[in-house]
């Protein structure tokens, strides 16, 4: 009998879930926890198999739970169930130690064996997710930014005009418009939109 603890911060996901896994007789819902903190507390309290491991969510991510879970039980097998499939998302889940990522709308059957696989040292993953890695991993490798480009960046994605940048990191806007042309540079854009952007794709933010 294969334990699965539901984490998600929707109740009524919850319940569909839970009826959902209470059909197959191999697999039961040992708990169900509403956000990221309450599913290391459960994970702790319960030892379940597996975790289907929803990602955001107020009160701790899913990323963060998976993080602290595997820390202190890693042969728990954490599954992201969730709605995003963006490469920073997917990326950070992997990092993280999960043993697959699956979006919601995933079938019934394919959820069932994904958990039953999971629980056999397998990786799962959805279509489009595989295929997002695979690409990922053979694009051509691209300049990382230093950690003052990556300071100026992030500040840039917060709104902040290149003043005030300049103000928060205590240097000159002629300096902070170096570090953007840089960045420009290095990942092929001519925006700061676009940089933002670009740099959140492939997991520099």
């Amino acid at each position: 009998m294969v334990r699965v603890l539901i984490v998600d911060d929707h109740p009524v996901v919850r319940e569909g879930l839970r009826g959902m896994l209470e059909s197959d007789p191999a697999i039961t819902v040992a708990g169900e926890a509403g956000s990221g903190e309450e599913a290391v507390v459960r994970s702790a309290a319960l030892a379940p198999d597996v975790v289907l491991m929803d990602l955001r969510m107020p009160g701790g991510d899913g990323v963060s739970a998976t993080t602290r879970i595997l820390a202190a039980r890693p042969e728990i097998r954490v599954i992201v169930l969730t709605t995003y499939e963006t490469d920073q998302d997917i990326v950070r889940a992997v990092e993280a130690g999960a043993a697959g990522y699956l979006l919601k709308d995933t079938s019934r059957a394919d959820l069932l064996a994904a958990i039953i696989s999971a629980t056999r040292g397998e990786t799962v993953l959805s279509p489009s997710v595989a295929t997002r890695l695979v690409t990922r991993m053979r694009a051509p490798a691209t300049e990382t930014l230093s950690r003052r480009e990556t300071e100026v960046l992030a500040l840039v994605g917060q709104g902040l005009t290149n003043a005030e940048i300049g103000r928060a990191l205590f240097i000159s806007e002629t300096t902070v418009k170096t570090h953007l042309l840089r960045v420009f540079t290095k990942l092929g854009v001519s925006d700061r939109t676009a940089a933002v952007t670009t740099a959140l794709a492939r997991g520099l933010l």
